[in-house]
Order: C-alpha cells, then structure tokens, then sequence
C-alpha cells in the first residue's frame, strides 16, 4: 500500500520519534511494565505505515462484500440495514418468558432468542429427578410441544426471526417449532431463525453433555442436510465461539477453535454427498465480544477473512455468499461482575460498540444483572437501550468499516489470522476436531490460557475494576429476579396433564419408529417432528438417542 520510498523515509522517522519517546520515558516511567491485549497480546507503543508495509489492499483488507470480506460482507452493511438486535430471554415458564417476548418486541427488539433452563439444555424433563431445583432457573422449561405453543404465542414467527440457544437436544427443540409454525398454518419454507446445535464447542468448553462426538456429529449432519432440503431459510448450526471464550480461552483460540469447527462440520457434510454451495451459505457463527476494544474488533475482521480463505481454497466453494462469515455477538458474560454491578452497564456499551466496529449481523447486550440471577425486566430493557443508542445516537453505523485502514488495527488483524491459522494446522495435524477434541488438546490449551489471566488478575497485573482495583464496601444495590419455588410442580403437573390426554399408542410407535431410524443412517428429523406431533416429550426422544448412541461422560482433565 506504500511506496518503497515512502516506507524508508517513515522508517528514518520513527526512530527519530522513538529517541524523543525513550527520553520521555526516562523522565516519566510508564505506568504499566508490560503493555497487552486482555489475551495478553504485546502492544507497541505507536503503530505506523511500517506495521502494515506488507498488507496489499485488494487481497488482504478490500471492499465491503467483496473478497477477502475483511470489511464486511454486505454492500451498505449498517447504512442499508441496522444489525438484528436479538435479546437472549428465557425465565420460569413458557408463559412467563412469551411476556418477556413480547415486552421486548413492543421495546423495539427486532429478533427473539430463546434461552432454555439446564434440564431442557441436557435433554431431561422437569419431571426427572436430575431436574431437581432447576426448573426455569437460567432460562425457559420447554417438555413438550404444549410448551412451544404458548412460548410463541401471538409473536408474528413468519416475520421475524428466531435463534434457540440449545445443543444436544437441539433437533428436538427446532422440530417443535416446525411443527408449532405449522400447527399456526406457517410453511416450514417460510420459518426463519438459527439453532445454535454446535456440540464440538460443548465437548470443548461450555460442557453440557448427551451422546459422544461422533453421534453428536450425526445429529448435526442430519440437521445440516434437513435444512438444505426443506428450511432454506434456516441457519441449522451457530458455529459458536462464545462459550469457548467465556472458559477462559484468549481471543486467538475462540477464532481458531471455532473455525476449525466449522471445517469438522463443512466435512460431514460433504461426506454425507451435499454439494458445498448449496449448505454453506447458511452456515452462522456466534463469537464473544470481551473486554478488550481493539482486540475483539480485530478478531471479527481476521475471522471474516479467514473463513473465506477456508471455503474457496480447501473446500472449492464458488457462490460467494458460502464465504461469508456471517456472525451473532453477544457481549462478555465473564466480564461482568457482582462488585459494583452498575460498572457492567460501561463495559457491556463497550462490548457492544467493538461488537458494531466488528461488523456483527446481530447482537446480544447483557443485562446489568446476569452475574446474579436471570435479568429483571427494567436491566433487559437498559440493554437493549444500549444497543440503540449505539444504532441511532452515536453515528458509528454511518460509514462502512470506519476502522478499517488503522495501523493497529490491521496489524492486529493480520497477527490473530495468522496465529490462529497456526492453532488449525496442528488440529489438522492430529486428525481434525473430533480427534484433537478426544486428545483434550483444545480443552488443556483454555485451561492454561484461563489460568494464567486468573493470575494476573490476582497478582494486579490485569485490571478489574470493583475487584482488585477502586474496591468499596456494599450492600448489592440492584433488584434481583426471583423464579418462584411452586413454578417446578406446576411445570410438572403441566406435562403430566399433557401425557394423559395425548394419543399415547401413536406416541410409542413413533418413538419406535424413531429409534429404528437411529439404528440405520436415515435423517433423524423426520421421525423427530412426527414424535413431537404427537406430544412425545423431550427426554422421551432424547432418551432413544441415549439408548441408540450411548451416554458421554467427560473425562475431566486438567
């Protein structure tokens, strides 16, 4: 991008400056004795021309929605559309979370994102004694197709979209909202939204658990090729970096680790014979947006750039929309604190504005409160306000990339591509994902990156401020979110209510059918939205899973 001359003469000049800085620095000491990113990524002092001599414009940082996609995949990015602003809700019932849904639609949010509590996450009922006291706790109960009904009560779903936050059941739980949009007269063609479904990431790091990798793949191929054919608006898997990030991984590892799971899945789909270009365009990823400004926006755009190198070089892909990295963020759960909660609004602002630099497609603010319990309506509505305000007052959204071209910023870019490309070779090396996943390589590698920041927080190297720095005595000044103790033996009484009034001949011989189909190499989705039709409960269908392809235990290393 710069002449040789014009480098050289750069070059006389920053070390001239650099002379005048040591001086400086020799009068008035720096106030830190080592500079780095939150990853603990080096950071120089200045940045110049000289960072970025090699970069070439066209190949390494172009134009919006033009290859390398450094910039952003659409044209206009936010001048044409705003990014979707999609709330994570999901508290006691499905009652009580369709009101939370519906206040944030009427607040001007304009995707739902639906977070289930633990035993509907693990593929349990709340009538299981392992569900025991967690009914509805971190996010909504959901049984039975009873309960999708009312989730989505009076919400236009043929309108607008909707993302479930869920991974070993996750075909059980989009099969249910097929068969709801149909009940509701609404084609499945016409449905809209994301499953996260993304079990490599759970082996990985957030660790909720149903069959062993391989079988889990399975599940994930049969929806991948079940969306091809029939949802076409559907994105079937978020490919997620979010929970890697939030077990302590560093910025480098959630890219690497989430794009190299996106290779393990592009790979069982094309071992299942889909042609690339007619799956890859709806594939989605789902990254954190920490702490550390430039650091996270820099991720975004090397992560682009990557995934595009990936799908026309390794995989051939030629539709162009197949190369897109197309991503939901939400903002850094592990950054927020119980000290001082009102602190968590600034860096969730943050968070969100890097998230927006970044070039996200849609956003998840977190609400002041979630360090203590499931948000209270007015901690949700704040959160979103952030968002807004970020769209309509600050004027970021008015240009294209306006970081894009910043000396640190492209450095940055180029180092985290380039060493997170490192990271994919040595899983290449070991056999790909699902083999680097079962030599806990990824799991051991979050481990020591999570540790060594948990020590430098305890050893003051690293700031958190109401924690080991500005620290005050007090009382938790905020209203917390209470789940009622009877909700757990209402729930149960529910489906129980639901089993005795279902066709239960239908339910077993689909189960049957079911678990047959599990038995040989059919797609599994549609005996699973033939089950849920007929009120087959959760931990019913996920029960034949675990009878057909075993139970994973993790191994729990260290």
């Amino acid at each position: 991008m710069f002449t040789k001359e014009s480098i050289e003469k750069i070059d006389v000049e920053n070390k001239k400056w650099q002379q005048v800085y040591n001086k400086s620095v020799a009068k008035t000491p720096e106030r830190l004795t080592r500079f780095s990113s939150v990853s603990d990524h080096p950071v120089q002092n200045l940045y110049t021309p000289l960072d970025i001599k090699d970069l070439d414009y066209s190949n390494d940082i172009g134009f919006p929605n033009q290859y390398p996609f450094t910039r952003g995949v659409q044209p206009s990015m936010y001048r044409g559309r705003l990014w979707t602003m999609r709330m994570f809700a999901g508290l006691g019932s499905a009652k009580d979370t369709n009101k939370r849904f519906h206040l944030l639609v009427n607040e001007g949010q304009t995707g739902l994102s639906t977070a289930f509590d633990m035993p509907t996450l693990m593929g349990y009922d709340t009538d299981s004694p392992k569900s025991v006291g967690e009914c509805g706790r971190c996010g909504v109960a959901i049984d039975t197709l009873k309960d999708m009904e009312i989730l989505f009560e009076g919400l236009p779903i043929d309108r607008i979209t909707t993302s479930m936050t869920i991974n070993p059941p996750a075909a059980v739980m989009w099969a249910m909202y097929i068969a709801m949009a149909e009940k509701r007269g609404i084609r499945r063609e016409a449905i809209g939204g994301t499953i996260q479904n993304d079990m490599l990431k759970e082996f990985i790091a957030q660790k909720t658990f149903m069959c062993p990798p391989k079988p889990s793949m399975r599940l994930i191929t049969d929806t991948v090729e079940f969306a091809t054919k029939e949802v076409p608006r559907w994105n079937p898997i978020s490919i997620s970096g979010y929970h890697i990030r939030e077990a302590g991984s560093t910025a480098v590892q959630e890219l690497a680790f989430t794009l190299a799971d996106g290779i393990a899945y592009v790979e069982a789909a094309l071992e299942r014979g889909l042609a690339v270009d007619s799956f890859a365009p709806r594939l989605s990823f789902f990254f954190n947006s920490h702490i550390d400004f430039f650091e996270e926006i820099a991720k975004y755009r090397a992560a682009r750039r990557m995934w595009a190198k990936i799908m026309s070089e390794r995989f051939k892909a030629k539709d162009q929309r197949s190369m897109w990295l197309r991503f939901h963020t939400q903002t850094a759960g592990c950054s927020l604190t119980a000290q001082q909660p009102y602190n968590n609004v600034i860096r969730t602002s943050l968070e969100a504005l890097a998230a927006v630099l970044g070039g996200t497609q849609s956003l998840h603010t977190n609400s002041l409160d979630e360090v203590l319990a499931l948000p209270t309506e007015e901690a949700a509505t704040i959160a979103l306000r952030t968002q807004q305000i970020i769209a309509e007052e600050s004027g970021v959204a008015n240009t294209i990339d306006p970081l894009g071209g910043s000396f640190y910023i492209e450095r940055l870019t180029k180092d985290m591509e380039e060493e997170a490309f490192e990271y994919i070779k040595k899983i290449d090396d070991m056999g790909g994902m699902v083999a680097a996943i079962e030599r806990n390589y990824p799991q051991l590698e979050i481990a020591d990156a999570a540790y060594k920041y948990q020590k430098q927080i305890d050893s003051k190297e690293k700031t958190v401020v109401g924690v080991n720095k500005y620290v005050t005595e007090e009382e938790i000044p905020v209203e917390i979110l209470q789940i009622e103790a009877e909700l757990e033996e209402k729930q149960i009484q529910w489906t129980n209510q639901v089993k005795d009034t279902r066709d239960n001949k239908k339910v077993k011989n689909a189960l049957e059918k079911l678990g047959e189909s599990a038995q040989r190499d059919d797609n599994l989705m549609h005996p699973i939205i033939d089950a849920v039709k007929e009120y087959a409960t959760e931990q019913e269908i996920c029960d034949v899973f675990r009878e057909v392809f075993g139970v994973y235990r993790d191994p729990g290393v260290y």
